[in-house]
Order: C-alpha cells, then sequence, then structure tokens
C-alpha cells in the first residue's frame, strides 16, 4: 500500500499534468477519500507549492499558473560533489538515523542526471574506497576522478603526468587497481608497469590522465584501501620506531591507527583469548619523534622502546616535565 508521502508527490504530479483536476478524480487516481485529498493539498500549501481552489460545478485544484518544479541540473563536478557527500556522509554516520534518506536521495538524482553521466558516476562508485580517516575532502577535479575510475573499472592502463612532493615532473603510465579517500586527500593505487612496482599517487598531484589502449589483470584479492594505509606506515622517513605495547589491538589503533603504524600480532597461548591484552609489537616511520611520547602516554599501557635511543631519551625528558608540573603547588 503507498505511504501518504508517496500518495503526496502523485498528487503533485498529477497538478502539474496541467488543468484542473477534481476532488473526485484526485480521490480516484490516489485511492483514497476526499478528506484524504484536502489533506494532502494541505500538506503542498505548507511546502510552498501554489496550490489553488476552484470553486464551482467544475471546481477542483490547480497549480498556479506557470509554475514548475525547477529541473535539477547539475554540472559533472556539482553532480560529483552531491553524490560523494551523501556517500562520505553515510560512511561517517552523519545521516539520518535510517538510512533510507541518505539512500533515497542519491536515487533521485541518479534517476535525473543524463545517462551518459549517471554511469560515469556509478563507474567511480565501484572504483572508490574509503578509509576509516575521512576528514574535510580536498575538491578533485571531476574530469579527471571520472577517468580514472573508468579505467579501474575496465581495466584500461591510463597515462598519467604527475608532480611528485619534491616538485619533480613525470609522465608514466599506471594499471590502476582503486581510488581511495583518505584523510581528506584522493589517491589511486595501482601498479607501475614500466618498474613492476606497486605505487600509490596523490590525486590533486595529477595534471592530467589519459586512458591507453589495452588492458591488464588486477589482482585476487587487491584491498585498494588496505594498501594505501600500509603505504603510510611502511613510507621512507628519518626515523624508524620498534615498540612493544601490552594491551589489545582495539586499545593500540585507537591511537596509532594503520596509517601509521603496522602492528605485528602474536599468537596467543594456548587457551589465551584472542582479544585478551599481550605484548604487540609496534613499528612506525616518523620525520620527528617530538608527538610520540604524548601519545605513548595517551596509551596508557605498558610499552618497551626497542629502537631509537633517542625516543627513549624524549619520553623521560617528557615524564620529568609532567612530574615537576604535578608537584608544583
Amino acid at each position: 500500500m503507498p505511504r501518504p508521502t508517496g500518495r503526496v508527490l502523485t498528487l503533485l504530479e498529477l497538478l502539474q499534468s496541467g488543468g484542473t483536476r477534481t476532488v473526485a478524480e484526485l480521490a480516484d487516481r490516489l485511492g483514497v477519500d476526499g478528506r484524504t485529498v484536502r489533506r494532502y493539498v494541505e500538506h503542498l500549501i505548507d511546502l510552498d507549492v501554489p496550490v489553488e481552489s476552484v470553486r464551482g460545478r467544475y471546481g477542483g485544484y490547480r497549480l498556479a499558473p506557470g509554475y514548475r518544479l525547477p529541473p535539477l541540473m547539475l554540472s559533472d563536478d556539482e553532480a560529483l560533489a552531491v553524490l560523494l557527500g551523501l556517500i562520505a556522509g553515510r560512511r561517517t554516520g552523519l545521516t539520518t538515523t535510517q538510512r533510507t534518506a541518505n539512500e533515497t536521495a542519491s536515487a533521485k538524482i541518479r534517476r535525473v542526471l543524463p545517462q551518459h553521466l549517471a554511469r560515469r558516476l556509478d563507474t567511480l562508485l565501484e572504483a572508490l574506497a574509503f578509509t576509516d580517516q575521512l576528514g574535510e575532502f580536498d575538491t578533485p577535479d571531476a574530469g579527471l576522478l571520472l577517468t580514472i575510475a573508468d579505467a579501474v573499472r575496465h581495466r584500461r592502463p591510463v597515462s598519467i603526468r604527475y608532480t611528485d612532493r619534491d616538485g619533480r615532473r613525470s609522465e608514466r603510465t599506471l594499471h590502476a587497481y582503486g581510488i581511495v579517500a583518505h584523510s581528506g586527500r584522493w589517491y589511486v593505487t595501482g601498479t607501475d608497469p614500466r618498474l613492476g612496482e606497486e605505487r600509490t599517487f596523490r590525486l590533486d598531484r595529477i595534471a592530467e590522465a589519459r586512458a591507453l589502449s589495452g588492458s591488464f589483470e588486477a589482482p585476487e584479492g587487491f584491498d585498494p584501501a588496505q594498501r594505501v594505509l600500509s603505504g603510510f606506515a611502511t613510507a621512507e622517513y628519518r626515523h624508524e620506531v620498534t615498540l612493544r605495547v601490552h594491551g589489545t589491538v582495539e586499545q593500540i589503533r585507537g591511537r596509532l591507527p594503520a596509517s601509521v603504524a603496522s602492528l605485528e600480532e602474536y599468537a596467543p597461548a594456548s587457551g589465551q583469548d584472542p582479544a585478551a591484552e599481550r605484548w604487540l609489537r609496534v613499528e612506525l616511520r616518523a620525520e620527528r619523534l617530538d608527538w610520540l611520547p604524548a601519545v605513548l602516554a595517551s596509551l596508557d599501557r605498558p610499552f618497551l622502546i626497542e629502537r631509537p635511543d633517542e625516543l627513549r631519551d624524549l619520553v623521560i625528558a617528557f615524564a620529568d616535565r609532567l612530574a615537576s608540573c604535578a608537584r608544583r603547588a
């Protein structure tokens, strides 16, 4: 049985078709009585839809002359922004209690988009993955994003012009496996066939992307989001840190997520709960160490520093400062 909201929208569509509709005709089309039709009309008026009441033998209801619902005209960038906003909102919980509103809004937008654009956006959504750290996203170039998404879906090589963090420019071919949104930025991860290595590139550093002829096979079970996170955790930095922390995986990940540190879980002893606290090995790389003492203190778990000695000295100094402040009257 249609819900009242659906009938109200059906009533609006009937009135938009033009002319005056009698209460009896509307009641018959909607499958309700005349009193309910009048209530639905009041709903439309509350929504600022100019419904006029026509008196007389052939009276009923009609829309004010010249009124039409404005068409939804979106550019590629606008459509992309709206759909990605809805998806990111659902992932971060910034949506209604029930997911229905988010899903129906996405469906409505897709229905009114030109078919070619709707297909390209569906292609992007299939190629897109999110990590748990979303942040406030920068704005990707719609054409670039859709071109790479199409290459991901159809397994086509893509040529990109890229500028690395040191300002060096290069043009290279990429077998793109997936697009990942992480911590406010967009990344594409895949294989550089010339080097035979897995690579991850920031989209805002790609000046141009162009699909090439040919095809490739993606590795079985490849997880683009996990690849991006592990890439951050193992990137080349000035310091290599190794710790042992006594706690659960959840406790450690709460302060040292996968994008920051890799975690080696030892097999629990016989009869031990796999989720129980135990010594775990933590490895990370960092340009600076001064932020780590506060993070280790916030863990509030026993830990051992294997390397570097410099971190041990920083933790001792941090503890001395805390103790000194605590003793002050």
